[in-house]
């Protein structure tokens, strides 16, 4: 794709770097075909092209964002399946984010919009904040007929039927392994993941330190920054960034690491691309340090020896987390993982789709979002499996919502096939799902 930016213009590192993303466009319109957006509404500007084409006219012109751009803009889900498909390897990621910053600090949202986008950037990177708004919404919810916004009655209905007590295993600490010590590793917390479900953790520290890892819970450790990152607030995203940059430098300078784990691969898929973030930053060098460690669970797992678990009488659903199939480019390794361990593995049709939680996407985009749910439930259920597994607590929370099909973290499963507790989901499905009404 041609572009006329100006030398002036590309001074500045994000238009310099989307003026290297726009000229990779070759216009094939490969990326509609996997674009979950045009699937849903067949219109050109929701696809990928159609977004590119806003962007480049919105940047090279370097005019004030209108509604129409931003509408487009904002239904994106930032599943990454375009960056897949695409064969001119168009890093769509790191444009589209460009954009939101430049919409963030150009264009002046109409206030509830302003308002709600507020609310969730001040309550769901806190855990504690979290918490407490999950309880209210708890309380609130048999009045969610009342509300005049479709956005505040999906805000209502994302509490879990219980909220999970916090578990101390995620305070500042270091648990030892009792094997023989193969790694020494960070475990990233999260922050949505700890006031939601507290088992993804816990599975994940008994897994590894029975496969031989030393798992360390830094001190000043937080949100990964994805949830601002993704809603252009640039300023918020990199102040969470920066404190776990500065929390994993001081355990890599000190006794060293061999690995930060992250088991939410949205926010796995966020940490690995700290270094593109922070490329102008003082902080650089320490996060492209820290990007170069950073791996999913299932990454690490694959460096461990799993043991070859006996065949189960048990069919798991895999449902491939858009972050971890397209962000991360990791397909295989929970899949073996689970086979290894006994299972028998089954995927649905198109598990290329977004399921249509993408972040905060499913409060902001509900109606949207709610087509995808039902599709990506339908063709889970299609294989008649006993549970589904994920590596994402976002798609877990969003499908256990339109299914009686227990879902659990991969983690849950490989911890359970060697030793740890049969996941609390399986025992009493539904537990940790949001009560919302089925799909019809």
């Amino acid at each position: 794709m041609q572009t006329t930016f100006t030398p002036d213009q590309l001074k500045d590192p994000g238009t310099q770097r989307a003026n290297e993303i726009l000229r990779a466009c070759v216009h094939c319109g490969f990326c509609t075909a996997t674009c979950p957006t045009y699937q849903v509404l067949g219109d050109e500007l929701d696809s990928p092209r159609g977004r590119i084409y806003l962007i480049k006219d919105m940047l090279e012109n370097e005019r004030q964002p209108d509604p129409t751009t931003v509408k487009h803009i904002d239904r994106c889900l930032s599943c990454l399946a375009c960056m897949t498909t695409c064969p001119s390897g168009v890093h769509y990621m790191h444009l589209v984010d460009h954009a939101r910053a430049y919409i963030e600090q150009r264009y002046k949202r109409p206030l509830m919009d302003r308002v709600l986008r507020w609310t969730l950037a001040q309550i769901i990177p806190y855990p504690t904040r979290f918490r407490l708004a999950l309880l209210g919404a708890k309380i609130g919810r048999p009045f969610a007929f009342l509300m005049p916004d479709a956005r505040l009655k999906a805000m209502l209905e994302m509490a879990p039927k219980r909220i999970p007590p916090v578990s101390r295993n995620d305070d500042p600490q270091t648990h030892a392994t009792a094997a023989p010590r193969k790694m020494r590793v960070a475990l990233m917390t999260g922050c949505a993941q700890k006031a939601l479900n507290t088992d993804i953790n816990d599975a994940t520290i008994r897994l590894l330190t029975r496969l031989g890892c030393d798992v360390v819970i830094p001190e000043g450790m937080g949100c990964c920054g994805a949830l601002t990152h993704h809603m252009g607030r640039e300023k918020d995203a990199h102040a969470s960034a920066a404190k776990n940059i500065r929390a994993w430098v001081r355990e890599m300078d000190g006794e060293g690491l061999d690995a930060i784990v992250i088991n939410t691969s949205g926010c796995g898929t966020t940490v690995k691309d700290y270094g593109h973030m922070f490329r102008t930053d003082a902080l650089a060098a320490d996060a492209a340090r820290v990007s170069s460690i950073a791996m999913d669970v299932s990454e690490v797992l694959m460096k461990l020896d799993l043991p070859q678990g006996d065949a189960k009488n048990l069919t798991v659903a895999y449902h491939a987390a858009c972050s971890l199939q397209h962000g991360q480019k990791i397909k295989d390794h929970p899949k073996t993982l689970l086979k290894r361990a006994g299972f028998t593995v089954v995927e649905p049709a198109d598990s290329h789709l977004c399921c249509g939680s993408a972040g905060t996407y499913n409060l902001m985009q509900p109606e949207i979002s709610a087509q995808l749910k039902a599709r990506k439930v339908r063709t889970l259920e299609a294989k008649n499996p006993d549970v589904i597994s994920a590596g994402n607590i976002g798609c877990m929370m969003q499908i256990g919502s339109g299914t009686q099909v227990p879902i659990v973290h991969t983690v849950e499963l490989l911890d359970w096939a060697t030793g740890g507790p049969k996941p609390a989901a399986m025992e009493n499905p539904g537990l940790s799902a949001p009560s919302i009404p089925r799909l019809r």
